[in-house]
Order: C-alpha cells, then sequence, then structure tokens
C-alpha cells in the first residue's frame, strides 16, 4: 500500500507578488519535495489546488485504509521538503498513518491543518 504525499503546486504564500516570482510557490516546493522522495518508498503527485490557500504551501500525506492529514504553512525549502517526506515515510511504516508526536520531524510540528479519517469498509 503506497503513502502518497500530494502538493498543491498553485500555491502562493502571501508575500508571493511581492517577490515577482515566476513559479508559483507550490511548483517550488513540489521539486523540493519530489527530489527528497527520490528512491524513498513513498509516492508524489502534483495537483492544482488542493484549497487551503490561507495555508500555502499545502501537502497531503494519505494511503488507502489510514488516516489522512494535510499540511501547510511552508516555505519552499529543503528543511521542509524533507521534513514532509520523512514524515510520510513514517506515515508509510504505521498500520494506521498515525504517528507519534515525539517522532515526528521538527520541521512539520505546527503545520498540521486536517485530519481525516479512513473511509469505512462498505
Amino acid at each position: 500500500m503506497t503513502t502518497w504525499i500530494t502538493i498543491c503546486d498553485t500555491c502562493k504564500r502571501d508575500d508571493w507578488y511581492e517577490l515577482a516570482s515566476i513559479s508559483s510557490d507550490g511548483e517550488e516546493m513540489a521539486e523540493l519535495v519530489e527530489k527528497h522522495a527520490m528512491g524513498r518508498p513513498v509516492a508524489t503527485r502534483r495537483v492544482s489546488c488542493l484549497m487551503g490557500c490561507t495555508h500555502g504551501c499545502n501537502v497531503t500525506i494519505q494511503a488507502p485504509g489510514k488516516i489522512t492529514y494535510t499540511l501547510g504553512g511552508f516555505k519552499p525549502e529543503d528543511e521542509a521538503a524533507s521534513a514532509i517526506v520523512s514524515y510520510a515515510e513514517m506515515h508509510a511504516e504505521s498500520e494506521t498513518g498515525q504517528v507519534p508526536f515525539r517522532k515526528w520531524p521538527q520541521g512539520i510540528k505546527g503545520h498540521f491543518i486536517t485530519r481525516h479519517l479512513p473511509l469505512p469498509d462498505d
């Protein structure tokens, strides 16, 4: 069962317009997360808009039958991308998707936005 990191590639932080950047913060974050995930037991995908615009940059960590988490408020930086991928690996190793707080990488603490329980079996 694959744990996926879904990265919003259209996220723009509040100062994006002032910086006059060509690419969105989400595109930059996606590139960093993809780089850090390469060769690791998680998969990545991009999506245009996770509808968390006030929390950009946003990512979702999910796998079938496990709790899904949406995280945001990241700057598109190596440290954040590395922490996201490390957390996703722990999510993958967990039977339920829950990871004890004491094991969380420092770079994701304070970035959780939502938690969604898995859908019930029919």
